[in-house]
């Protein structure tokens, strides 16, 4: 987990399509960047934000090992609500993937982030920017011609932009992944475990 920038993406249409797609899109998408993406009750007593790259290697590690029982205990139980910061650390993929997730829906928004996480060994191993943005896609469904409308949207990108420089600021993010419980930065040398979160968590649920 290695400090970043803080800095917006400043991509035009035209970088965001580097190595993304062999034409220029002709309007715009679905893509809603207005809210955060959320899981688990509006109204519950505690909130995790996760501030998180979906080629961070870091964010794919956490989200493979610890992901699972942190929502198994607390998501699915109703006792946090879990809130995804798109850090687009890594600048056009990164805003490529969260533009698709966005696109193919609230329903499948997690899923297209995790399948991002899942296959970044693929990405790394390939390079192949463009190939892996549209298996991604396609794996929900979406066509070649959407993929494209999608991720070179320029409305919803500087959109994104804005909420991205925005939302790193509020908390001084300067790493991915970086967790925020009840508006309390989390400052630890590595992606917590979920024992860690538990001890941070716990006190807060028992709280009256």
């Amino acid at each position: 987990m290695g400090p970043i920038a803080r800095r917006t993406v400043l991509a035009s249409a035209a970088a965001l399509a580097f190595g993304l797609t062999a034409c220029k899109g002709s309007g715009g998408s679905d893509a809603d960047v207005s809210a955060d993406m959320s899981l688990g009750p509006a109204d519950a007593k505690v909130t995790v934000i996760e501030y998180a790259s979906p080629t961070c290697p870091h964010c794919a590690h956490w989200n493979e090992e610890v992901f699972g029982p942190f929502k198994a205990k607390y998501i699915d139980t109703g006792k946090v609500r879990y809130v995804l910061r798109e850090a687009m650390i890594h600048g056009p993929p990164d805003a490529a993937v969260f533009l698709l997730a966005r696109c193919a829906g609230k329903d499948k928004y997690f899923s297209v982030v995790d399948g991002a996480w899942r296959t970044l060994p693929e990405l790394n191993q390939s390079q192949d920017v463009r190939g892996w943005v549209m298996r991604l896609g396609q794996s929900t469904g979406m066509s070649e011609a959407d993929i494209n409308k999608c991720i070179t949207d320029q409305k919803a990108l500087d959109a994104l932009n804005e909420r991205y420089t925005k939302e790193m600021k509020e908390f001084d993010v300067q790493y991915t992944p970086t967790f925020v419980i009840n508006g309390k930065k989390i400052e630890t040398p590595a992606p917590p475990t979920l024992a860690e979160l538990s001890a941070i968590i716990d006190p807060l649920l028992a709280a009256k």
